[in-house]
């Protein structure tokens, strides 16, 4: 199973297909003559809410397909600040520009990539978000790595994503790796991997709201770089 590529098809053919979690609701750069704009979500949780973003801080978000929480996170950055959101699928690229024109977001871009090979400079953002994409990927180390990498000395991880009670499938299924099942990992494992990519102070909590059951379920976590 080629994880990357089962997982590139699975959300292409879902957003060309209006298929989504759910929907939320962004305002406008100007609510008072804009429309509110729908977004589809294919979220776990809402990782904005407890990154901490300040005016003028550049946010990279970490498979940020529709745009949804690149659109929250500009609004918290201001005109002064800059969100980027990085995807591999070019379905989600087209809806996340368009909606993101429509907002009249002059602080948000989309660039197309792989959250394990990010196409930005080295210690360029403050901040990395990220909502239940990590576990999509089969090569979490490196993901991490690159994390470590963009960010600035003392920059911030808040994500939201699906963990784990107990162990990894040993043959995991297409169609569970890209339902956010398969890949997901222990809490203790996501600790480690961060630990060794250099991040200190690594928090977990449970996402708002929670979602998924059984063997998995949803939790923020945050992390930072040392100074």
């Amino acid at each position: 199973m080629n994880v990357r590529e089962s997982v590139k098809r699975f959300y292409g053919e879902r957003i060309s297909r209006d298929q989504d979690c759910c929907k939320a609701t962004v305002t406008a750069s100007d609510p008072s003559t804009e429309p509110l704009l729908e977004v589809p979500s294919y979220g776990c949780g809402d990782p904005t809410r407890f990154a901490g973003l300040n005016e003028g801080e550049t946010v990279v978000d970490l498979g940020s397909g529709a745009g949804l929480d690149c659109f929250r996170s500009a609004t918290a950055v201001g005109s002064g600040g800059r969100v980027i959101g990085v995807d591999m699928t070019p379905e989600m690229l087209e809806r996340a520009r368009r909606g993101g024109a429509a907002l009249g977001l002059g602080n948000v871009s989309f660039v197309e990539g792989f959250i394990e090979e990010l196409p930005l400079d080295d210690a360029s953002a403050d901040v990395v978000i990220s909502n239940c994409v990590i576990n999509l990927s089969d090569d979490k180390p490196a993901v991490f790595a690159e994390i470590a990498r963009v960010l600035k000395p003392g920059g911030r991880l808040a994500v939201s994503d699906i963990l784990r009670r107990g162990d990894v499938p040993t043959e995991p299924s297409e169609m569970g790796w890209c339902a956010c099942i398969d890949g997901a990992e222990t809490m203790e494992t996501y600790q480690g991997r961060l630990e060794l990519a250099g991040f200190t102070e690594v928090t977990f909590g449970p996402a708002e709201p929670p979602c998924c059951g059984g063997d998995t379920y949803s939790a923020t976590i945050t992390a930072r770089k040392p100074v």
